[in-house]
Parts: C-alpha cells; sequence; structure tokens
C-alpha cells in the first residue's frame, strides 16, 4: 500500500518535471497567438504553423493552383483543399521546402523571432527523449507516436499501441499533433486525419528533404525523405 502511493506520487512527479504545460505563448507576424510546451529541455509551439509572411513581412506566395503547386523550384503556401476557413484554425498551413530554402528565400524565416525550424538532430532529441522517459506504450519503448499526437480526428486503427487506436489515450507528452495531411507534389491533397508530416531544416538532396513523419497505423515517430515540392506542416522550436 505504501509503495503503491509513494510509486504514485513518483510518476506524478516525473510528469511534471518532464512536461511542462506553462501556459506561455509566441505570436508570428501575422498576429497569430500558439500555445507552446516544454518537453525535456525543448521548447515546442503546441500548435502548427500558420503564417502567410516570413517573419520581414514579405509575404509567402499563396499557392492554389495544383498545376503551379507542382511547378519546381516555386515556394508556396496553401491550406488542405484549399479551404482556408475548414483547415486554418486546427491544422495550419502547408508549406513546400522551398518557402524555407534559404537560398530561395533570400534568407528569410517563417519562424517568429526567437524560434527556428527544427534540424533533424533536434526532432531526435524529442523522441529520444519521450522513449527513454516513459512515454512509449505501455510506459517504455521507442513507440512515442501516440504520445505526440492530438487525441481526436485520427482514422482509427485496430492495433494497440498505434496512433489510430485508443485516441484518447494519446499525447501524453503534449505536443498535440493533429493528423493535418499534406499535398503531394503533383498538387493533390492527401491523408486527413491519418497522416501528419513537418519539415526539418536539412535536405536530403537537390530535390528531396527531411521530414519528420506520424502515421495513424504506426506506433513510430520517424524522419524520412519527400519531394521538396510537397506540402507538409511546420513546428517551430525555441532557440
Amino acid at each position: 500500500m505504501e509503495y503503491n502511493k509513494v510509486k504514485c506520487i513518483s510518476i506524478i512527479f516525473l510528469t511534471i518535471s518532464l512536461r511542462v504545460l506553462n501556459g506561455q505563448t509566441v505570436t508570428d507576424i501575422d498576429g497569430n497567438i500558439y500555445r507552446t510546451v516544454t518537453i525535456g529541455t525543448q521548447t515546442w509551439m503546441e500548435q502548427n504553423l500558420k503564417v502567410t509572411k516570413y517573419n520581414d513581412g514579405t509575404s509567402i506566395p499563396l499557392v492554389a493552383d495544383g498545376n503551379l503547386w507542382a511547378t519546381p523550384l516555386t515556394p508556396g503556401y496553401c491550406w488542405y483543399n484549399n479551404d482556408e476557413s475548414g483547415f486554418r484554425e486546427l491544422y495550419g498551413a502547408l508549406y513546400n521546402w522551398y518557402v524555407l530554402d534559404s537560398a530561395i528565400s533570400g534568407g528569410r524565416k517563417v519562424c517568429p523571432e526567437g524560434w527556428h525550424l527544427p534540424a533533424n538532430s533536434e526532432w531526435t532529441i524529442l523522441t529520444e527523449f519521450l522513449e527513454k522517459n516513459g512515454y512509449g506504450y505501455g510506459n517504455s519503448g521507442n513507440d512515442v507516436a501516440k504520445s505526440m499526437a492530438s487525441s481526436t480526428g485520427w482514422t482509427a486503427d485496430l492495433i494497440p499501441g498505434n496512433i489510430g487506436n485508443s485516441q484518447e489515450e494519446n499525447n501524453r507528452s503534449g505536443f498535440d499533433a493533429p493528423p493535418s495531411g499534406y499535398r503531394d507534389f503533383d498538387g493533390t491533397f492527401d491523408s486527413i486525419g491519418g497522416y501528419c508530416g513537418w519539415w526539418c531544416s536539412m535536405q536530403y538532396d537537390a530535390d528531396n528533404a527531411w521530414s519528420q513523419v506520424l502515421i495513424y497505423c504506426s506506433d513510430n515517430a520517424g524522419i524520412y525523405e519527400y519531394s521538396k515540392q510537397v506540402g507538409f506542416s511546420v513546428r517551430c522550436i525555441k532557440d
């Protein structure tokens, strides 16, 4: 009895120390206000970016037309299905990697001052922290995708430990990742409810860049390379 009480208190203390939901916010140049979450040594935006300007005030091109979206080296953002009112608030905008390429943007940045686009290594720090501190499914292991995913909106899945299964158990880390889908390199939209990808700051090669990905039918949070023309979400991390 006494052991269980001490164990319970220890778990509560550990959760508080690992995940600090401190109510702080950050505002982008459009005036959008984002909640933040501190996980380990890192502070992240708790919501996907929805800014329409670089942080120097220059507009990011809105590209609704699918044919224009498929044009190489053309920076652009959009809303899923070109439906701003339906998808902007919960899912944020989708950006191709050319928006984030400093060589193309002239060094302009989309994240607010004091924040930046995370490198692959910073995503790895996040997932490894969760792995080592009991945020895997069943409180252990590297299956930390559920702890990052939002607790509603994902396509249902039958396999325990996957994001789409028992979604009320998701989001123990407070990262609150929604299934925002993506825009493919040919301009078509896909996988709302089943998929979320965020761009990393590093390119894979001339045509592809790295993205951190969550999928409804998986328990893994992995980094993969995708065409720079794909439209993914953006999460900013504090400097």
